[in-house]
């Protein structure tokens, strides 16, 4: 897994937690078949490929239960 990449993946899911399991769900899903959601000139292992995805905002995740930021209404 290259530095460079996790690194920029980083900022855009901060929990590191969150940022595994995008890899390892994104990875299986690779592994067995699924198309590229990004272009690459150069050949990338499935996990460079996951985190390509998510630095490009190809792969997103929402937390359940999840509190809405906006204030309620009385």
């Amino acid at each position: 897994m290259r530095d460079d990449y996790l690194k920029l993946a980083q900022e855009r899911v901060d929990d590191p937690r969150i940022l595994v399991n995008l890899i390892s769900q994104r990875v299986r899903q690779l592994r067995f078949g699924a198309r590229p959601l990004v272009e690459t000139l150069e050949r990338l292992d499935p996990e460079d490929l996951a985190l390509r995805e998510i630095m490009a905002g190809k792969i997103s995740y929402e937390l359940p239960g999840a509190v809405s930021s906006s204030p309620e209404e009385s």
